[in-house]
Parts: structure tokens; C-alpha cells; sequence
């Protein structure tokens, strides 16, 4: 195999988690809110006032060490924002808080 090869491989693996990431995390969704996910949002809160998914609770990236106390590490923690990046990011530092159940549903606009 060679290296353009690996680098394609490589490409290609990275395009199918970033589309079917999101879309698999859609489909779990609904399933996780009828068992009482909590869904924060780590958006600004500017930027959550703007609009944001009823039910939902906005903790921004910055604040979550602090804000991660008001969640039921026992229940799902749905994690949103803009575009995926800080939710993806809230989702590593949940777990490092010793949060074993979290999704990361990418933009707040895949929430119901």
C-alpha cells in the first residue's frame, strides 16, 4: 500500500465519521429524551438566546467544569452548540468528569 493510498484511506475515514457521526447521534435522540437526557447547550449565552432547544440548559464551553455540577452524572447528557466542535469538546471533558453516558448531537438544530 502506498503512502497516497494510506492518506486516501485516511480522508475517506474521516469525511464518513463527520457525516455519519451527526447522523447516527439524530437517530439515538428522541430514544435518549424519552429516558430524560439532560441537553445542555454549551453555546454563549448570547448566542443561546438567539435560539436554542426548549428543555435545554445552557452551560457555555468555558463554565462546564464549574456547570457540570448541576447534571445527574447517572442520567444522558446530550451535549449541542453551533456547528459540533465545542459540543464534541464538551463531551471529552464530561467523561474526564467521570460522565459515562454522553452524546454529542452537533448543532442545536438536531435537537427536537
Amino acid at each position: 500500500m502506498t503512502a497516497d493510498q494510506i492518506l486516501l484511506g485516511l480522508l475517506l475515514a474521516f469525511v464518513a465519521w463527520r457525516v455519519l457521526g451527526p447522523l447516527l447521534a439524530r437517530r439515538r435522540i428522541p430514544g435518549l429524551l424519552q429516558q430524560g437526557a439532560q441537553v445542555v447547550d454549551v453555546r454563549s449565552p448570547a448566542e443561546f438566546a438567539s435560539g436554542h432547544s426548549a428543555g435545554s440548559i445552557n452551560i457555555p464551553l468555558h463554565d462546564l467544569d464549574e456547570g457540570a455540577k448541576q447534571l445527574d452524572p447517572n442520567r444522558w447528557v446530550i451535549v449541542c452548540c453551533a456547528s459540533g466542535t465545542r459540543s464534541a469538546m464538551a463531551r471529552l471533558r464530561l467523561r474526564r468528569k467521570g460522565f459515562a453516558r454522553v452524546l454529542n448531537a452537533g448543532p442545536w438544530q438536531n435537537l427536537p
